[in-house]
């Protein structure tokens, strides 16, 4: 799956998906086959980072 490039959409699009249908940031990524590293990466540049706790970005 293509993520968008554009830091709001994606942070809005995982963790909606986070919200509403997976248990943890690895499970999404190996349900949509998509690589941990590249999410973490294009939001921490946007200064974001996950939660494993609350499981979702912030």
């Amino acid at each position: 799956m293509e993520l968008s490039k554009d830091p709001m959409i994606l942070f809005s699009f995982v963790n909606m998906k986070l919200r509403d249908n997976y248990a943890s940031l690895d499970d999404l990524c190996e349900d949509m086959d998509i690589r941990k590293e590249d999410i973490i990466e294009q939001l921490k540049s946007a200064g974001f980072e996950y939660s494993s706790e609350h499981n979702k970005f912030w």
